[in-house]
């Protein structure tokens, strides 16, 4: 910015949203901004008494210089540029409408609601702070529920449901009726005389059904709704173990294998 004479600038304020330049006398330090068209000349009006004039804050442009913002009234805002103890220039912001400057590389604009942003030529103008993106999804949170139904050998409907908060089995009688559910944490539920339950496979689960009432027999299924293992009590009592895992390892289910210890029936 000159410093060998006073300086002396005006302002013109920007028309319905689009940026005007300030028009200075020959010789001032801001100048009109060739990338801006002009807005129309209009006549100077006396200002606002000073004691109108109720300072908000001052802000440091992108060259050292200041800008020292003050409120008149509704949707109206002065902002003097200073250089030191230079006043350079007021920008006026009134009606919704924005004021723009520059001088030797530094433009200025001052924001309907009283906001300065500046920038130097080179520089990128300072956009809007984007929007925070959304955080992916997490597998948990993309993951849909899926389910199965099954009808078992007593006549009941199980509905064998995978989702994003695990397994479960809602018991149901064939009109629909609700029974129980079970899940990892409720694994085993009796019901007149029958026994359903959740076994951990390692990552899998299975879904066992149990015929306490009939002397044993038992079934598998996996969360596809597939029969996989069947246990068969025969008359003469002695029945073949099917191995149906738990926890960790692998044991027999049975009549009475709700503890999946290797069963032998003996007659």
């Amino acid at each position: 910015m000159r410093t060998t004479r006073r300086t002396t600038l005006r302002s013109a304020a920007v028309v319905a949203g689009a940026a005007a330049a300030l028009a200075v006398p020959v010789g001032s330090a801001f100048a009109h901004s060739p990338t801006v068209p002009a807005a129309p000349s209009v006549k100077s009006s006396p200002g606002p008494a000073a004691s109108a004039r109720a300072y908000v804050t001052t802000v440091k442009l992108a060259d050292g210089s200041v800008a020292k913002v003050y409120k008149i009234g509704d949707s109206y805002f002065e902002a003097d540029i200073l250089a030191g103890s230079t006043k350079l220039d007021r920008l006026v912001s009134k009606g919704g409408a924005a004021s723009y400057g520059q001088n030797n590389g530094l433009h200025v604009v001052l924001q309907p609601n009283g906001t300065v942003t500046s920038w130097m030529d080179g520089a990128s103008k300072p956009q809007p702070k984007p929007v925070p993106k959304p955080k992916p999804a997490s597998e948990k949170e993309i993951r849909k529920e899926s389910s199965v139904r099954i009808a078992m050998a007593d006549g009941r409907i199980a509905k064998l449901v995978d989702g994003p908060n695990g397994k479960r089995v809602e018991l149901s009688t064939s009109k629909g009726h609700a029974l129980a559910t079970i899940d990892l944490r409720r694994p085993s539920v009796q019901h007149d005389g029958w026994t359903y339950k959740l076994v951990r496979d390692g990552k899998h689960v299975k879904f066992v059904v149990i015929d306490g009432k009939g002397g044993g027999n038992s079934w598998v299924y996996d969360f596809d709704g597939r029969l996989i293992e069947k246990y068969t009590v025969d008359p003469a009592g002695v029945g073949t173990p099917v191995l149906v895992a738990s926890g960790g390892g692998t044991a027999a289910a049975g009549a009475a294998g709700l503890g999946f210890t290797m069963l032998s029936h003996q007659g």
